[in-house]
Formats: structure tokens, C-alpha cells, sequence
């Protein structure tokens, strides 16, 4: 089985390093081909990290980097299973989808790796909507373990099947859930982030006490450490999503203090700036 993986950043680089490591051929294609070096760099040097920690072998590094093959031409993206990990905008990934469809069978599963979008919207544009499912790992994707298989109103019960047994195989712990705003994990997690901004805004605790108060109750990552992690564009439009989708409930809705970090390009780690400095 050949998986493509499209979109070579953060999260794309850690389904395709995991599928790799899995022992599927698998192809990472972004547009960018400065993308594609950072990722094939991101990539060697995780697997490298886990040679010295002894959590994989030499030869098994060699393996996966062997499975691996990084593009930028979109015409190589052929494949049995395409996960889409690309910005979060339903016209992007439909405009993704919709190109790949024509150079690849009717039977090819796209997994959608959004994390708030309608797979059924998703589904609707493109043909043969029983195949398309969602597909949400979660970050750092080489590292995390649950992976939430989203059914659209048309998904067909052999690809939801095919998809779960794929996380499986890359050592995951896949929950199957029907498509609704945030699905099940950004539904029940999004007050975690809300709710301490709405602290922060009020000045009753700045971002390192609500943090360590979080972790200290037992949490393994206060809110901001894992906002920073994610995203702040990512989280932010995370909540924005959900907050349109479920007719803008207060409790639902995004904070004026992300919305200015986005803005400001404050995104977290990956620009050396969040709510702390990296």
C-alpha cells in the first residue's frame, strides 16, 4: 500500500514519518520545495533522536528513510490512501483533493487530517464522497498516539474499516466518532484553552501561574506551553470554527488575546514566540 502525505510541515512531516517507520511506501509532497528540504531535514534528525535514545535501530532508520520519498510535483501523488495535511480552509483542501482525484482511481481513500472542518462539506466536492473520511492526528503526530477516524454523512463503512486498521498499523490508538463541530477531542479540550485566556484577560493570573497551577494538578502541558506548541494560527482558527459551526455560543467563543498573537505573528514555537519566548 502507497500513502501520500500532502503538506510538509509540522504535522505532515509526523504522519509521514510515522507511516515510513510502519513499513509503508510513502510519498510527502508539498508545493514548497523549500518545504520539502525543512521536512526531509525535521525528519532525519527525529529518527536520528531515536537511534540515540535506542528506541530504534540503525537499519530501521536507514528502512524508513529507504520508504520515504519527498516531492513537489503533484503529479507523483499516486497512491492507495492520500491524508491531507495542509492549512486549515475547506476551499484549499477541496482544491487539493479535487486535482489529486484526477490522477488517481476512483477507489483512492482521502483521509482528511483537519481538526475542526466538515468532512461531510469536505466530502460533497469531491467525486466519489464515500471515500473520504476524516484522518486527525494530533501533535507532535510521530509522538501522539490517538488518532480520531471521522465519518462524513457519506463515508462508506469499508473506508472507515481501512483507515482505522492504517492507524493501528502505525502503532496508533484510533477512535472512530460521526462528523460535528471539533469532532470529539477540540470539543471537550477547547474550554481548556478558553477558559485560561478568559483568566489571563481578566488579570486574575498571568500565563506561567495558570500554567503551572494546570500542570501541577496534574495535566502533562499547561494551556499556553500547548498552544504554543500547536499553534496559535492553528488553535486560534480551531475556535473560530467551532464557534461559526455551533451558532457562536459564548462559551465557544474565540479570545481577543489570540487573535492579537496571530495577528501579531506570535504563533508559538515555530516562530521563536508565543505566549513565552523560544
Amino acid at each position: 500500500m502507497i500513502i501520500i502525505v500532502c503538506g510538509a510541515g509540522t504535522m505532515g512531516s509526523g504522519i509521514a514519518e510515522s507511516a515510513a517507520r510502519a513499513g509503508y511506501k510513502t510519498v510527502l509532497y508539498d508545493v514548497s520545495s523549500e518545504m520539502v528540504n525543512r521536512s526531509k531535514s525535521s525528519i532525519e534528525k527525529n529518527l536520528e533522536q531515536q537511534v540515540n535514545k535506542k528506541k530504534l535501530s540503525a537499519d530501521e532508520k536507514i528502512l524508513t528513510l529507504e520508504r520515504l520519498s519527498l516531492t513537489s510535483n503533484i503529479s507523483e501523488c499516486r497512491g492507495d490512501i492520500i491524508i491531507e495535511a495542509i492549512v486549515e480552509n475547506i476551499e484549499a483542501k477541496t482544491a487539493l483533493y479535487r486535482h489529486i482525484a484526477e490522477i488517481n482511481e476512483s477507489s483512492t481513500i482521502f483521509a482528511s487530517n483537519t481538526s475542526s472542518l466538515s468532512i461531510s462539506a469536505i466530502a460533497k466536492e469531491i467525486p466519489n464522497p464515500g471515500r473520504v473520511c476524516g484522518m486527525h492526528f494530533f501533535n507532535p503526530a510521530q509522538v501522539m498516539k490517538l488518532v480520531e477516524v471521522v465519518e462524513g454523512d457519506q463515508t462508506s463503512q469499508w473506508v472507515t474499516e481501512k483507515v482505522t486498521d492504517l492507524a493501528r498499523t502505525m502503532g496508533k490508538v484510533p477512535v472512530t466518532c460521526k462528523d460535528s463541530p471539533g469532532f470529539i477531542v477540540n470539543r471537550v479540550a477547547r474550554h481548556y484553552y478558553l477558559e485560561s485566556l478568559e483568566i489571563l484577560q481578566n488579570g486574575i493570573a498571568d500565563v506561567e501561574q495558570i500554567d503551572n497551577i494546570l500542570e501541577s494538578a496534574g495535566f502533562r502541558m499547561g494551556p499556553f506551553r500547548l498552544m504554543d506548541l500547536i499553534g496559535n494560527d492553528i488553535n486560534y482558527a480551531v475556535s473560530k470554527s467551532l464557534y461559526e459551526a455551533c451558532g457562536k455560543p459564548v462559551r465557544f467563543r474565540p479570545s481577543p488575546i489570540q487573535a492579537d498573537k496571530v495577528k501579531q505573528g506570535e504563533l508559538g514555537r515555530k516562530t521563536s514566540k508565543g505566549y513565552y519566548i523560544y
